[in-house]
């Protein structure tokens, strides 16, 4: 078999339903590593919380985080590393309008950045309940652009703040909700996708399209699987996103469908 660029996305595909890797997912991977085969992460995930999973699945692939707004290899130097980042402007001006917009969290982040401001801990997953005094974000303390602003908004007020931003910056960032119960939007450099990533990736190391497996389940995936020589819908994942799918895995991320869909695929030996 042809050497595969195999691209997974993290919560609901890699991860269980408790955000954990299952030994049997860990033990796969590194078989389909052995056997010659390129597997990398590709996620929305900030690398701040993804890099401990990308160590459990003892990687020394590059990781694509942000929805394709970062590319890097952690824990060392990389020439190709690459950020997509829009102008820290666009943060200030939301940051003026925030209560009129809805806003109860917004957060901005990059590889090296992690700046938030709430009016009360927000329990939203992948941030923290309590700021250091360090991560406050203002116009002092924001002194880079970012790859990525995440707003927990209130329900009633989600579709008003996507129009406002598609209506003042839609020329320069994309806007999208998340998946899941939380009313969340995230914010990135207009264009930029996780199918950006695996271009680059696939381009780095020499693979054609044809030879690239991806693996999701969220509406953040839909370009990446739709780009893929062969993608793959988690059993859980969207309708839309398993209609654009060359094939759905039998088994649920929570039933270890991305190991057993690879042991199968790869015809690795257990």
């Amino acid at each position: 078999m042809n050497r595969k660029l195999i691209a997974i996305d993290l919560d609901g595909t890699t991860l269980n339903n408790q955000a954990r890797l299952s030994q049997k997912t860990i033990d796969t991977i590194g078989r389909a590593s052995k056997a010659g085969h390129i597997v990398s992460i590709v996620t929305g995930r900030p690398n701040r919380i993804s890099q401990s999973i990308y160590d459990q699945l003892h990687l020394e692939t590059p990781m694509i985080n942000f929805n394709g707004g970062l590319g890097h290899l952690p824990h060392r130097y990389w020439s190709k590393e690459y950020q997509h980042t829009f102008s820290r402007d666009i943060v200030f001006e939301i940051l003026r309008n925030r209560s009129s917009l809805g806003v109860e969290m917004i957060a901005a982040e990059g590889k090296n950045l992690f700046l938030a401001q709430q009016d009360h801990p927000v329990a939203v997953g992948f941030f923290p309940t309590n700021l250091k005094s360090t991560e406050i974000l203002n116009t002092r303390t924001l002194t880079t652009n970012p790859t990525s602003l995440t707003i927990a908004v209130r329900q009633d007020r989600q579709r008003a703040l996507i129009q406002y931003i598609n209506d003042q910056f839609g020329e320069f960032v994309d806007v999208a909700p998340w998946g899941g119960p939380n009313s969340v939007v995230e914010i990135g450099v207009k264009g930029i996708q996780k199918a950006v990533g695996v271009d680059f990736l696939a381009h780095h190391y020499g693979i054609e399209r044809e030879n690239v497996l991806a693996f999701g389940d969220e509406h953040n995936d839909n370009e990446m699987i739709e780009y893929a020589g062969w993608g793959v819908a988690m059993a859980n994942a969207t309708d839309h996103l398993k209609g654009l799918a060359n094939d759905v895995t039998p088994e649920t991320n929570d039933e270890d469908g991305l190991a057993d869909y690879l042991t199968t695929y790869l015809k690795l030996a257990e």
